[in-house]
């Protein structure tokens, strides 16, 4: 069976928080469906993080749906969409009923059993497993105790991620018992194992603090032909075993992925021998460029892609010396002004170094982040070290969950 293996679209998501890409979404839905009809996938896994919020707008929506009516005809039989950690699950699974009758499954709660399907071929031959694992919340993974101390806490949230997984992979057994044939078995999953790589501004949100924040790959029970996971943005393989692997974002999520090609994961299974994996580089939908130098470099580049008809999003970042960074600024836009291009960034390299070279000047709380207020604060009540990295993941994990509640639909 050749399955495709993609995850985190983050349908709606702006670019720099300003920027709206509807028509880079849609650009790629309408590549992924050509490439799912033109190499004969005859099942899609998209791995967690359709949308990027849980009240996605109605035109993020409009764009998930028209891909699912548009599958129907490209000859994929199957695809399995699970809940990331900005879903919601509730509404992922909504329409569940109905989009089953396009053979599509969706899973935004876990649970073992239910999550843990058997997709059937034309003549109703069991043709593939899926352990359609979704994003697993603390109250999915454990029961809370009183006067649990934070260590406990954490071993019980890995056990119980393990033990779901265990449970998973048994009902696909026992599932399999009863087949004539075997059939290949898959799994999914939305989270970060330990060593994945993030970028840098890509919107990798921390999803658990302390070890589950980072699971090693040996936590996972053997018997999976193929691990398709979501939640990094980069395309990598996980402890370097091509069968288990993260597909990425299919868009960049800032300027730092620039120069990180975007991929899907084709993946040939069949019973007895290891996965074939594949992977289709994603086509660049909208041009981002980074310029950096001095204002007269920066002038000089902008005039060049001017000419060219360039239609790039850009960060401009100055390192000249000379004008004040709102004359920079003005200069820039004016240099802009009525061509294709946008300005998503403007930033002046003097004014950071500016701010770290007043070594005995304290910083003003309006010019640091909240992470940089956080940590000063950790300094100050002498958190020991060893506890500051679950703490600053906590506080990470909060301010995503707040901003996530301010989010509301177009």
């Amino acid at each position: 069976m050749l399955l495709l293996h993609t995850s985190d679209w983050h349908l709606g998501r702006l670019l720099c928080k300003t920027k709206k890409r509807y028509e880079e979404f849609e650009a790629f839905l309408d590549w992924l469906a050509a490439l799912i009809e033109q190499r004969g996938v005859e099942a899609l896994l998209v791995a967690g993080d359709v949308f990027d919020t849980t009240t996605p707008t109605n035109r993020a929506q409009r764009l998930y749906y028209g891909f699912i009516k548009r599958l129907a005809s490209t000859g994929c039989r199957h695809a399995v969409v699970t809940a990331g950690n900005h879903d919601s699950p509730s509404f992922l699974e909504a329409p569940a009923g109905v989009l089953e009758e396009l053979g599509v499954h969706a899973v935004g709660f876990g649970d073992p059993i239910k999550e843990t399907l058997v997709l059937r071929d034309l003549q109703g031959r069991p043709e593939l497993v899926v352990c359609a694992v979704p994003f697993l919340r603390e109250s999915d993974l454990r029961l809370a105790e009183l006067g649990q101390g934070w260590e406990a806490r954490e071993a019980a949230l890995v056990e119980g991620l393990v033990a779901h997984y265990r449970e998973a992979l048994e009902q696909a057994r026992r599932l399999a018992a009863d087949f004539d044939a075997p059939a290949p078995l898959a799994a999914m999953g939305h989270f970060f194992m330990a060593g994945g790589l993030t970028v840098e501004g890509d919107g990798v949100r921390t999803v658990h603090a302390g070890p589950l924040s980072a699971l090693p790959p040996e936590v996972f029970p053997a018997g999976f032909d193929y691990l398709a996971l979501g939640h990094l943005h980069s395309p990598q393989q996980v402890g370097g075993d091509p069968t288990k692997r993260y597909s990425g974002s299919p868009l960049p999520m800032g300027f730092n992925e620039i120069k990180r090609p975007k991929s899907v994961a084709l993946v040939d299974l069949a019973p007895g021998r290891p996965a074939e994996v594949e992977l289709v580089e994603a086509p660049v939908f909208q041009e981002l460029l980074r310029l950096e130098g001095d204002l007269p470099h920066l002038l000089a580049r902008i005039a060049r892609l001017r000419l060219t008809g360039s239609t790039a999003w850009l960060e401009l970042v100055h390192s000249g010396d000379g004008l004040a960074p709102a004359d920079v600024r003005g200069r820039l836009e004016d240099a802009l002004a009525g061509s294709l291009m946008d300005a998503l960034v403007i930033r002046d390299l003097r004014t950071r170094q500016l701010t770290m070279a007043a070594e005995d000047a304290e910083k003003a709380l309006t010019d640091m982040s909240p992470a940089e207020v956080f940590d000063q604060l950790l300094t100050d009540r002498k958190v020991a070290e060893a506890d500051k990295a679950w703490l600053r993941a906590a506080h990470a994990e909060m301010r995503a969950a707040a901003r996530e509640d301010d989010v509301r639909a177009e």
